[in-house]
């Protein structure tokens, strides 16, 4: 049997959980088993998702013959911009080298979530020699449906942001989806409300729901096997993230038929294609951080909201053609075992 070793085993919440469990799911599927440590040999390929302090067994692997893939997500930037504790910016340094290191000294090839993650890695730390690829994430399409259960509500228009943890700096786009939602309701009459699942500090959560000026519900930490009611039960999807590397948030929002807007920042053009959403120019420089041209984001997500069937069918089959599950693991098994 072709068993294939993923490392490390992720917990908690995040883009990376939740892509190690798609694609552990979709393996089995396919017959092949699935482990989580280098010591649980043998196994045929090892995909390396993001890093591992386990330099050494990994180096042992890849001696034995072992293919290493090296699964690669964005780099860790917002604390070098944002007032963060001295732990959290040198955790976020030190596994920004730890991450190039595997690349540069300890894989045998490299998979790119997106091009722009494939062109953020070669400004920051040079090409490689390795042969590479870029596989966008990819959802179960009947489970992330527009069809199921859902609370949309008929008397106002709900955004909704998912993300793992809006702490640590995360939440700058939190500011950016406010300022939309009272852009459209008060200058273009749409009633809104902001729906919010993700990590929050009981101190941001204080901070944020005495700033809002209009109906705001922060979920916290919500169950994977929730997302799909909660993305049904929006109007649009908002991307908070400055320079998304290829959120998974987006495309389970295309697949559950909820459009998508945003800053076309990072990934985020590669992902919302035609009337899947609608991107605007940033209006500066995301990577300073700088105000982002919101008022021109309000006047195109009326046109979302203005025609609410049309978009959401075009979200849910452009998501039909490009983020399935199935593709996602075909193209994995051919950088592990081709």
């Amino acid at each position: 049997m072709t068993r294939i070793c993923l490392i490390p085993k992720l917990g908690g919440t995040g883009g990376p959980v939740s892509f190690q469990g798609k694609l552990a799911a979709g393996l089995a599927r396919r017959g092949i088993e699935v482990c989580y440590d280098l010591d649980e040999r043998p196994y045929d390929a090892v995909l390396v998702i993001a890093g591992t302090r386990r330099l050494l067994p990994l180096w042992q692997t890849r001696r034995r013959g072992v293919r290493v893939v090296h699964r690669l997500d964005g780099l860790n930037w917002l604390h070098r911009r944002r007032k963060t504790s001295l732990r959290h910016f040198l955790r976020s340094e030190v596994n920004n080298r730890v991450v190039a290191s595997i690349r540069r000294f300890l894989a045998d090839r490299v998979v790119y979530q997106s091009r722009f993650v494939h062109d953020w890695w070669e400004g920051w730390y040079g090409a490689t020699r390795l042969p590479w690829t870029v596989i966008h994430n990819g959802v179960d399409l009947s489970v992330y449906a527009p069809e199921g259960p859902h609370e949309r509500p008929a008397d106002r228009f709900r955004m909704l942001l998912v993300e793992g943890s809006l702490a640590g700096g995360q939440d700058v786009g939190l500011a950016n989806a406010l300022k939309l939602a009272e852009i459209l309701q008060f200058e273009y009459n749409f009633p809104m409300e902001v729906v919010v699942a993700g990590k929050l500090t009981p101190a941001q959560q204080a901070e944020w729901q005495s700033r809002a000026r209009l109906p705001l519900t922060l979920l916290g930490v919500v169950p994977r096997e929730q997302i799909p009611v909660l993305d049904r039960s929006a109007h649009v999807y908002f991307s908070a993230e400055p320079n998304p590397p290829c959120p998974n948030s987006v495309i389970e929002s295309l697949a559950c038929g909820l459009p998508v807007t945003g800053f076309a920042t990072g990934a985020l053009p590669e992902l919302v294609l035609g009337d899947a959403g609608r991107l605007v120019p940033y209006g500066g420089d995301p990577w300073k951080l700088d105000p982002p041209d919101v008022p021109s984001l309000a006047r195109a997500v009326t046109e979302i909201l203005g025609n609410q069937p049309r978009f959401r069918a075009a979200a849910r089959h452009h998501a039909e053609q490009a983020f399935g599950l199935d593709k996602m693991v075909d193209a994995y098994l051919e950088s592990l075992l081709g």
